[in-house]
């Protein structure tokens, strides 16, 4: 990688002496880099990924132009935990943001979650600080959720231009949060908006290497979406006599998949398809249910199966995400790696990507997906991938190991209930094989626990107030207060609702 990042020094040299180098040929060195982070996309919601309800073409062909992976996993079970791995390089236990910042909790359960950190330290020597370094113009669309812009926002991790961006989907429901950028038309819909932001980086960047973030707030809850989308998805769903993917959902996905195929088409109308890296993935694992701190939700928004799980759980339902990487020069079309493969491995991959080189006084826990990208039956030198996720949310505090074709989850929660799942036979996570494979329980047991000494990883500890009657409260981190889900207002679902 040092070697790299001196070729482009050289080639620079070159340039300032007047020998016969041009623009073209140094950034040919350096391929942009497009790196679409959707929110709460469940691993099958895509066609690609098996689903046969939602129409993604955009989606799809970049599989079929490029690799898909079928064992690649979020870092979290939510969304700040990944983001910061993604940021960082690093396991997210590391820095403590195991939960959504700023988190709620349950204070009368059986143990006291830790508190997370509430936003990524500036210390942090982040992906785009890294892709800085060797040479790129940064940018950064959609959801943040690292904590405040203007203390830790994008603009202040290392990206050239930051286009923070909150609030749901409906036109007028959501804004930029720096009122530099322009704004939204009043009748613009958010994966529009986003979408506008993208194109207009990419063509006012076009002759120099670029590295941009989006991260749209789709398709994450409320869920709205295009009224003529959920109504062609409504009439589906008669048609073929199914309940379930969520009309709204469903039309929320295909607005993101649309959102792709803009970017897409931008950067063929630029000349720059052969030259840009395209990477799409998923902060965590998909919804089943809209939860809305009830023990029972009203809508079921999806089906995650064959997983087990969702969003907020150590199950694959709530980790094994889709990733798609697309780049003619460096990836064979319509290739499928099952090698697994987490979030904080998208750094390095970037900067080697880029020429550039890792931060010295800083761990990478990641490692570079070029040697997969290259060769699909290639395999990593990794013995194991680990999650922490010590709060309650979709299940109980947890913690996971796997460990090639095994996987292991250790409840935190008092309970010493323990999950053993030979996930190369067992994708649904049916078979817990704990009883069965004592020996391979405390082998994994050993290892999941000298890995959280090794990264401090906080623990939940005993409660004192613990109330089985009232062990189901969820209070707000915000307010100090229990949340009422009863008394909350219901969001419009489509621009016709408002």
């Amino acid at each position: 990688m040092k070697f790299g990042k001196n070729k482009i020094r050289c080639l620079r040299w070159l340039l300032a002496l007047g020998i016969g180098l041009n623009a073209v040929s140094l950034n040919a060195a350096k391929p942009n880099i497009v790196f679409i982070f959707v929110d709460d996309l469940g691993w099958g919601d895509v066609g690609c990924y098996g689903n046969d309800f939602i129409d993604t073409p955009n989606i799809d062909q970049l599989a079929k132009d490029g690799m898909r992976f079928t064992d690649f996993y979020a870092a979290g079970a939510v969304c700040s935990p990944t983001r910061c791995a993604v940021q960082s390089g690093q396991n997210q236990a590391r820095i403590g943001i195991t939960a959504h910042i700023p988190g709620h909790w349950r204070p009368f359960e059986r143990v006291i979650n830790p508190q997370t950190t509430m936003a990524m330290p500036l210390d942090v020597v982040t992906v785009a600080e890294s892709m800085k370094a060797a040479g790129y113009t940064t940018g950064y669309v959609g959801k943040w959720h690292l904590g405040r812009r203007d203390k830790f926002g994008p603009s202040r991790q290392g990206y050239d231009f930051a286009a923070e961006i909150n609030g749901p989907h409906l036109p007028g429901r959501f804004r930029a949060t720096d009122p530099t950028i322009e704004k939204p038309d009043p009748g613009q819909f958010r994966t529009d908006y986003e979408a506008e932001l993208c194109e207009s980086f990419i063509r006012k960047n076009k002759d120099k290497p670029f590295f941009l973030m989006l991260s749209p707030y789709a398709v994450h809850i409320p869920l709205a979406s295009k009224s003529e989308l959920v109504e062609k998805y409504r009439k589906r769903t008669k048609e073929r006599k199914r309940s379930l993917p969520h009309p709204v959902y469903a039309g929320l996905v295909e607005e993101v998949d649309v959102q792709i195929g803009r970017i897409v088409r931008v950067l063929e109308a630029q000349g720059l398809t052969d030259d840009t890296m395209v990477v799409f993935t998923s902060d965590n694992g998909g919804l089943i249910k809209r939860y809305d701190y009830r023990e029972h939700a009203d809508d079921v928004v999806s089906d995650l199966s064959p997983l087990k799980g969702e969003k907020g759980s150590l199950h694959e339902g709530g980790i094994r995400v889709p990733l798609i990487v697309k780049h003619p020069k460096s990836v064979n079309a319509g290739t499928t790696c099952s090698e697994p493969t987490i979030s904080y491995d998208f750094y390095p991959t970037f900067v080697e990507t880029g020429g550039g080189s890792l931060p010295d006084n800083q761990t990478i826990d990641g490692l570079s997906l070029l040697p997969l990208l290259g060769n699909s039956k290639a395999k990593l030198n990794r013995k194991a991938i680990h999650w922490h996720y010590p709060h309650y949310h979709h299940d109980r505090p947890a913690g996971a190991i796997r460990e090639r074709d095994w996987k292991f989850i250790e409840y935190l929660d008092g309970s010493g209930d323990v999950e053993l799942y030979h996930i190369a036979k067992d994708l649904s996570e049916s078979e817990n094989l704990a009883e069965e494979r004592k020996g391979k329980v405390a082998d994994l047991k050993k290892k999941l626990f000298s890995w959280r000494q090794d990264v401090l990883a906080r623990i939940p500890v005993p409660n004192p107030s613990y109330d089985p009657k009232r062990a189901h409260e969820w209070w707000s981190r915000r307010s100090g207060k229990p949340i009422d889900s009863d008394s909350r207002k219901r969001f419009p679902q489509t621009e016709k609702d408002l």
